[in-house]
């Protein structure tokens, strides 16, 4: 008696009508389901329930395996599933083939939302213990849920990963975004199965975005950013005292997310008066507004994302419009070690924009890799500061609560390595 029970609670699915009303389409899903995972149907049972109340009426189903069973319930009303899985695991481990018949079915229906669940079965103190802060990720998650590996393509010819516990999975109008559970750095958030912030390591690469032209600036006032949704850049800029912070974000999805898991890393940053939240296309707001910033940053997915239009030099052009004549865009290039021309490509780009372009670098844990950002402006150069300078501005603003960044952290950041410094002067 020891078994993987995995369920699923689909909202708002996209898919096929069919797969909401068809009790034969269903089934039909279900039998290839089950044999491209690797199980064994035995049999299968399909009830098509009458219309009530002027709705139609929906399917309930169940295929018996010979490891266990598949069961889906649909309500075509309100376009919810629900799918229930359960594989033994006492001769073999069928775990995979378990995960992999119920994403292969809930691909299907192309659901806005997922809440995913898992539950050992039987012989449950055989499985590893989890932190008691899994169960804080979503209402009921198991404590006990067995670890996976959550695993990102870094490069062509390189990957890296984390143990994890999923804990949300969902189809937003844009993206996958998940929440994770992991033992190395907490709740974790992806998308489009990319690592974006942690709770534990979030420091990293929001201070180094943020601070070191914050820093290089006389007086900051007024910052925008593009992207941003986790509020973790929101957080550090306000450290320095600005008045107001404009975060524009394309998905409503990201910062609901942040507000209900990730407050450690924003900070309650999302809910300061000072902060501005304005869903949707970033570009957009940049085209219409009159206003001017001091900082703009550009806290978005990876250039080789559906983000990449934002990257163009047609783009950059137009956020440099709403700049004052001293202020300064920061943004991430990449990796230069796994992704070289497209950091020496962006670079170009910036420095046929701008008078001044400093890159510049770090590990980033969760990134597993060195990670390059660059600050580019007309006149503001951090790296003309000197650790005495950006040692008196962070005591006169009062900035504190920094956990990587500081005085001789600021000039080392510019200190490029020579792969690095070769990379960006290569023509």
């Amino acid at each position: 008696m020891h078994g993987l029970h995995l369920t699923a609670d689909l909202y708002q699915c996209s898919g096929h009508e069919r797969y909401m009303l068809d009790a034969d389409a269903i089934a039909r899903l279900c039998r290839e389901q089950t044999q491209a995972s690797g199980l064994t149907l035995v049999d299968d049972k399909w009830v098509k329930f009458p219309p009530y109340d002027g709705q139609p009426g929906g399917v309930t189903g169940t295929v018996l395996l010979a490891e266990s069973h598949l069961a889906i319930h649909t309500w075509p009303e309100t376009g919810s599933v629900t799918i229930d899985v359960y594989v033994c695991n006492f001769s073999a481990d069928n775990s995979s083939k378990a995960r992999a018949l119920m994403e292969g079915v809930i691909a299907a229906y192309a659901p806005a939302r997922a809440v995913r669940q898992q539950l050992m079965r039987g012989d449950i103190g055989l499985a590893a213990a989890r932190p008691p802060e899994v169960a804080a990720c979503v209402p009921a998650a198991a404590a006990d849920a067995a670890p996976q590996w959550a695993m990102e393509q870094l490069a062509p010819h390189a990957r890296f990963g984390y143990e994890a516990v999923p804990c949300e999975t969902r189809q937003t109008a844009y993206q996958q975004l998940e929440l994770l559970h992991t033992p190395q750095f907490g709740k974790v958030l992806r998308l489009d199965r990319r690592f974006m912030t942690s709770e534990g390591e979030e420091f990293f690469y929001h201070e180094a975005l943020v601070h070191p032209a914050a820093t290089a600036h006389a007086a900051p006032r007024k910052a925008l950013i593009l992207g941003g949704g986790d509020g973790g850049a929101a957080e550090e800029l306000l450290k320095h005292g600005l008045e107001r912070v404009v975060l524009a974000e394309l998905d409503e999805a990201v910062v609901q997310c942040a507000r209900q898991h990730l407050q450690a890393v924003h900070r309650g940053a999302l809910d300061d008066a000072r902060v501005q939240i304005c869903i949707g296309d970033g570009m957009a707001l940049v085209d219409r507004t009159e206003e001017r910033f001091d900082l703009v940053l550009m806290d978005l997915t990876d250039p080789d994302t559906p983000a990449e239009s934002l990257y163009a030099p047609a783009a950059l052009q137009r956020m440099k419009r709403v700049l004052e004549p001293d202020g300064a865009l920061v943004l991430h290039l990449g990796s230069p070690v796994f992704h070289g021309p497209q950091v020496a490509a962006l670079t170009r780009r910036l420095r046929a924009q701008f008078a001044v372009v400093r890159c510049y670098g770090l590990y980033i844990p969760l990134y597993g890799a060195y990670w390059g950002l660059a600050v580019a402006s007309d006149s503001l150069d951090p790296t003309a500061l000197t650790a005495q300078q950006v040692a008196e501005r962070l005591q006169q603003r009062r900035v504190g609560d920094l956990r990587y960044y500081n005085a001789q952290v600021h000039g080392a950041l510019f200190a490029l390595p020579g792969y690095y410094r070769d990379l960006l002067n290569a023509e």
